[in-house]
């Protein structure tokens, strides 16, 4: 199914399924619910995620993962604690105001090509016949490698913009400084990297911190200072984080997902196992940063925009981008701390 949208519209490819929530959830989010897109908040979340404080999805709106954000660049600028975009906050952010809230972008054949897959099935079973777990349409790739959603792309442009090659869109501002990745990783994985615009510089974590509470994962170098946070969901009542000291034990780039019944206790046991091909819409999405602790680890998902807001099946999920972020940060042996 590799081919390119040339015929395609923003507008139409979202009615189509492009997003998570429309391509999985049967129907896409109101937007009429929803508050206007603000350019100040969006030039606030461009830059906090150019810095490594993710703010969730760039939606140029208020939210938890934005909070969460803020309080991180507060505390390892050693400013008040607010979680707000106050004066102080702004002065400081003010320091990298050369990174644009938007960049206009001229499509590329590159940029709509993949093996998308659509209809997406939602039996495991259905799945694991697929080549990959790919994404549903070029829209849902484009919003994904700008750390977005469809719907977002949508507002910053006319619905009528055609997805075809030298077609100029607005995009958030999620092009890294650098793509040099090191030479001697796989190409898929490097490939997957420069879709999610994964800046090549990343810091290197002494020790990760995941808090319940907080729905976060803070990242501490090797001198013990916050070097990045990110919004995560956090296991559930069926299967709560495991509270403890854990230890990285490997990193599965563009894994394949072994879905076991046994292990999902909202799935009937007479349900068969599956091997799911990987994906940027595999159940785990980009990355398995496998932990001491046996069927728990850290990873990506195929809809970026339930961080923080639905429970997991015990293990710490972040977005695709965010999660490929972490699995440049760690290495085995990196401790991995879960606290409530």
């Amino acid at each position: 199914m590799r081919r390119v949208f040339t015929a395609m519209f923003l507008g139409s490819a979202l009615a189509l399924g492009a997003s998570g929530a429309a391509g999985q959830n049967g129907s896409a989010t109101s937007q009429s619910a929803k508050p206007v897109l603000s350019r100040d908040i969006l030039h606030v979340q461009v830059i906090l995620d150019h810095l490594g404080f993710g703010p969730g999805v760039l939606d140029g709106r208020e939210g938890q993962s934005l909070t969460a954000a803020l309080r991180g660049f507060q505390i390892s600028r050693q400013l008040p604690v607010t979680g707000k975009i106050d004066q102080r906050t702004l002065v400081e952010l003010h320091k990298h105001r050369e990174i644009r809230p938007t960049r206009i972008i001229r499509l590329t054949p590159d940029m709509l090509s993949g093996d998308f897959v659509r209809p997406f099935p939602t039996d495991p079973a259905a799945q694991a016949k697929l080549k990959t777990m790919g994404y549903r349409s070029a829209l849902e790739k484009l919003a994904e490698m700008f750390h977005t959603t469809p719907e977002v792309l949508i507002e910053l442009n006319s619905p009528d913009t055609r997805l075809a090659p030298g077609v100029p869109v607005q995009f958030p501002n999620a092009v890294p400084a650098s793509r040099d990745y090191p030479a001697d990783w796989k190409p898929e994985w490097r490939k997957t990297l420069a879709d999610l615009n994964i800046d090549a510089n990343q810091p290197k974590a002494g020790r990760i911190v995941v808090d319940k509470s907080d729905k976060v994962l803070r990242v501490f170098d090797r001198a013990g200072k916050l070097a990045a946070l990110f919004s995560v969901t956090t296991g559930s009542t069926h299967d709560p984080l495991p509270i403890g000291s854990w230890k990285v034990t490997g990193i599965a780039q563009n894994p394949e997902f072994h879905y076991n019944p046994k292990l999902f206790w909202d799935v009937s046991d007479k349900k068969p196992e599956a091997l799911l091909p990987p994906g940027p819409n595999n159940p785990v999405g980009v990355v398995w940063i496998d932990l001491s602790k046996e069927h728990y680890g850290i990873h990506g998902t195929p809809e970026p925009q339930t961080i923080g807001r639905t429970e997991s099946h015990g293990c710490v999920r972040l977005t695709n981008w965010d999660a490929a972020r972490v699995a440049m940060m760690v290495e085995p042996g990196t401790q991995v701390i879960f606290q409530p």
